[in-house]
């Protein structure tokens, strides 16, 4: 079988990324893009693909929420006992994309991750639906299971078990990504694109234009 997709292009006209008009800080110029994807009507703007790699160096990426910025870095939650929640143990290092095609924007993060503290875990925890907690309690992410049937029975056991408040698992919380690199794209005409990389050097933001 043969696919051939070389015809599929189309040209970035939509805007351009300058020295002069960017943040010092990269978390700054993160927000002020993050918002205007907002604005654009980006499809789940908050989606990011993260990449983790294993301890035999297998990489691996999926597709997670963004949950909060801070001036440390990037919030997500998961299951600790997932593949990306062992892989990060073994690993801490790991990357982050955001692609917003609508702004012809990209956003890639490179960092480290530190488990975020239990209190800010069980904040986000119970505000999320009562069912999304339950399916956090009840899912041992990434392992083989029988059947579909087996987890909707456990979860409709845990409807029913809890009667109140469902409590955090010991499994499951957040992680922080603390930025090292950042790089900022723009889509230009001609495959001209722009391309400015924040790098962290002595807890200064360097800033670098990269080739196209």
């Amino acid at each position: 079988m043969e696919l051939d997709l070389g015809p599929m292009r189309r040209q970035y006209l939509n805007g351009q990324l300058n020295e002069a008009d960017v943040k010092a800080n990269p978390i700054e110029q993160f927000i002020i893009w993050f918002n205007e994807a907002i604005s654009c009507e980006e499809f789940d703007a908050s989606a990011f693909v993260l990449s983790t790699v294993s301890s035999e160096s297998m990489p691996s990426g999926r597709v997670v929420l963004l949950k909060g910025i801070l001036n440390e870095g990037f919030l997500f939650f998961t299951n600790y006992l997932s593949q990306k929640g062992k892989e990060i143990e073994n690993n801490p290092f790991v990357a982050m994309t955001f692609f917003w095609p609508k702004s012809e924007r990209q956003i890639r993060v490179k960092g480290k991750v530190e488990k975020l503290d239990k209190v800010r875990s069980l904040v986000y925890f119970h505000s999320r639906p009562r069912d999304s907690q339950i399916a956090s309690f009840i899912s041992p992410q990434s392992q083989v299971i029988e059947s579909r049937q087996v987890i909707e029975e456990a979860f409709y056991r845990a409807q029913q078990q809890f009667s109140d408040k469902i409590p955090l698992p010991e499994f499951w919380g957040g992680f922080i990504i603390c930025p090292l690199i950042i790089e900022f794209w723009q889509g230009r005409e001609n495959r001209l694109n722009d391309r400015l990389q924040y790098t962290l050097i002595d807890k200064q933001w360097i800033i670098q234009r990269l080739a196209p």
